[in-house]
């Protein structure tokens, strides 16, 4: 079969299978499940996976990894999508499809994602004979709490891959565009935690204290010139704190003080200056005012950077199928994603897919309780995993 041919046949299949994919989709907003909670769900694409004919295998504790292996021998791929939930409230009473379980919903598009990944792996399975490789699906739980990635690669995700590709929807992209830019793309995140004790006592005698207040609100102004001061003006950095828990009345000096706080950077050495920084500040301004200090940093997730072969290529695949008004270019995002840590493994790119359309209502942003995407985005994300494995398997050299 042509290779155009085989292209023409994976678009035909996959809006065949349109309705059954948006019914899918639908299926798990309604009924959502938060990480590594995704039992049902791992249930249901199993079962697909299963009268599919399509070999996987069940991942601890929830998640699926299949392997489609085409006809002919080649190089391997993977293609990922996340299947978590949010602890959200879905505020969306009109919807017919909206959460049944209070306090639980698909605010972020993975319900979606999973949706499409299924629709490729099932366009691909048609021609599976014509594929030159092999073609891996990751089903991830827990991306919501960045464990998820890692937790599949301790389970031999990744294993013999060559390349890792992964798509997000986006509520903030136009509905149907594809954006997947060379270079940064989501942000390291991460998590740091400062607890200084100092030594409480009576308001009216605050010289016979050490006042957890006073130094958590100098560390606070002080932390704010890291950016501007440590790091080179090239690059780039956030540095937010945004809980303090100091004090417990207001007339005693306070003991303690626990603030947490987030880091986003895209380059790691970046991260490594902020990190120190923080230690050394909360360090020197403990020692400076008599009291102790406990600083915890925690790396949650890696950057995404997008690899620039593979980002092109994705570019390719979006203007073959879609036409060349069919990408756009999406600013980097300082939000996290745990698809990081696959492309710390190996070359990959992650790509967005626009969903937004305010004829549909669809343009609230990810993790807000009226979040929802336009559906008919879906076929493109679908087509996208589908037609980019088959591009790159394709291909002679990479």
């Amino acid at each position: 079969m042509a290779q155009n041919m085989i292209e023409a046949t994976i678009k035909d299949f996959i809006r065949e299978n349109e309705e059954l994919m948006v019914a899918f989709r639908r299926d798990l907003h309604q009924f959502p499940e938060l990480s590594f909670e995704e039992v049902e769900t791992t249930k249901k694409v199993a079962e697909k996976l299963e009268a599919w004919g399509i070999p996987y295998r069940l991942t601890e504790p929830t998640g699926v990894i299949a392997e489609l292996k085409g006809g002919k021998p080649g190089k391997t791929v993977a293609l990922r999508a996340d299947m978590d939930a949010l602890s959200v409230q879905e505020l969306s009473d009109d919807l017919a499809y909206r959460s049944s379980f209070e306090g639980k919903m698909h605010a972020c598009g993975h319900d979606s994602h999973t949706a499409m990944l299924l629709t490729a792996a099932k366009a691909l399975n048609s021609v599976k004979e014509e594929i030159p490789g092999t073609v891996r699906f990751l089903f991830q739980p827990a991306e919501e709490i960045a464990q998820g990635a890692k937790k599949m690669i301790e389970q031999g995700a990744i294993e013999g891959i060559d390349n890792v590709f992964g798509i997000h929807i986006w509520s903030q992209g136009p509905a149907g565009k594809v954006s997947c830019t060379p270079g940064p793309s989501f942000a390291a995140a991460d998590i740091f935690k400062v607890h200084f004790k100092g030594k409480g006592g009576h308001a009216a005698t605050p010289h016979l204290t050490v006042d957890a207040a006073v130094i958590a609100g100098q560390y606070i102004a002080d932390v704010q010139s890291i950016v501007s001061r440590k790091i080179d003006p090239l690059k780039s950095a956030v540095v937010t704190i945004g809980k303090a828990e100091i004090g417990q009345r207001f007339n005693v000096i306070a003991e303690d003080a626990v603030m947490e706080g987030t880091v986003r950077t895209f380059d790691n050495d970046v991260r490594q200056t902020v990190e120190d920084t923080l230690r050394s500040y909360a360090e020197a301004l403990a020692e400076a005012n008599g009291a102790t200090v406990n600083f915890e940093y925690t790396r949650m997730t890696e950057p995404v950077n997008n690899e620039e072969k593979t980002a092109k290529l994705v570019q390719k695949v979006a203007v073959d199928s879609f036409g060349e008004d069919g990408i756009y270019n999406e600013p980097p995002t300082m939000g996290g994603e745990d698809f990081g840590y696959f492309m710390a493994e190996c070359t990959g790119a992650f790509a967005l897919v626009g969903s937004g359309n305010p004829e549909k209502d669809s343009e609230w942003p990810h993790h807000h309780g009226r979040f929802n995407i336009d559906e008919d985005a879906m076929i493109v994300g679908a087509e996208l995993y589908a037609q980019y494995a088959l591009a790159y398997l394709k291909q002679d050299e990479f």
